[in-house]
């Protein structure tokens, strides 16, 4: 007889709709152990409601996680095995992922049920194609609703971008992402899978410095995962001597097209 007043009550303090359906069915020795049962269950379904919304709004193309995932097929650094990734401590710590390899070697698969992982224990994530990603930034900044979308993405703690390096991206847009995960340093956890090495990156970034500086800031605080690929020598360098090469590496290129 009190449904349609429960339900009213629920409204009012926000409280979830079928609240009223548990009254109903909901027992108790107590009236506290009843009020605590009712409580508990609301709680759930929050939580339930909060993850789905994450899940909802994150942006994954498919819903993968770890159980088809075999870590005995990438190389992890020393310093972190599938159990530690797995925790997600790599967000606490604001520490970056890179995955690179192949196409098709399980990189966007890994890095989405990560995401999953972070969305299920309440973390907010974004999960970009980068090129959509460039393409949104510089669409924002010409409608001037550039603040609108980093708002939208300053909501998330994990910026995960795939495909980095896959398609030719606008000069505009590869700026001001540069811009954005250098604002975003050590202050969020990004996750980048990509196919290009590194000294090749700037054929996405168009600008040498600008590249070496990207790559400094992500590479600070990270954890480099290799997926089985041709490029052998990337495999077994540490991420120090990768890092350290890139300069090296633009200069002989730089010189050699000067005296071409």
């Amino acid at each position: 007889m009190f449904d349609e007043e429960i339900t009213a009550c629920c409204k009012k303090l926000k409280l979830s709709h079928n609240l009223a359906e548990m009254a109903q069915t909901t027992e108790g020795s107590s009236h506290q152990e009843y009020l605590h049962k009712i409580l508990t269950c609301e709680l759930e379904n929050r939580e339930k409601s909060r993850i789905s919304k994450l899940l909802n709004t994150a942006g994954f193309y498919n819903l993968k996680t770890f159980d088809k995932f075999r870590f005995d097929e990438v190389t992890l650094p020393a310093d972190l095995t599938p159990e530690k990734l797995k925790s997600l401590d790599f967000i606490r710590e604001k520490k970056n992922i890179i995955m690179y390899g192949r196409t098709g070697t399980g990189k966007t698969m890994l890095s989405t049920a990560l995401g999953i992982a972070a969305c299920q224990k309440g973390i907010p994530v974004k999960f970009y194609r980068t090129a959509a990603l460039i393409n949104q930034l510089a669409e924002a900044k010409n409608a001037g609703t550039l603040g609108i979308l980093t708002k939208k993405l300053n909501k998330a703690s994990v910026i995960i971008l795939d495909e980095w390096g896959y398609v030719p991206y606008d000069r505009t847009g590869a700026q001001l992402l540069f811009d954005y995960l250098s604002e975003i340093h050590e202050q969020k956890s990004v996750i980048l899978n990509t196919n290009l090495e590194f000294s090749r990156w700037v054929n996405v970034l168009y600008d040498e410095q600008m590249t070496a500086a990207l790559v400094g800031r992500l590479m600070h605080h990270c954890h480099l995962i290799l997926f089985p690929g041709e490029n052998n020598r990337l495999r077994e360098s540490s991420i120090n001597e990768l890092y350290s090469s890139i300069s090296s590496v633009d200069k002989t290129k730089a010189c050699s097209d000067r005296t071409e």
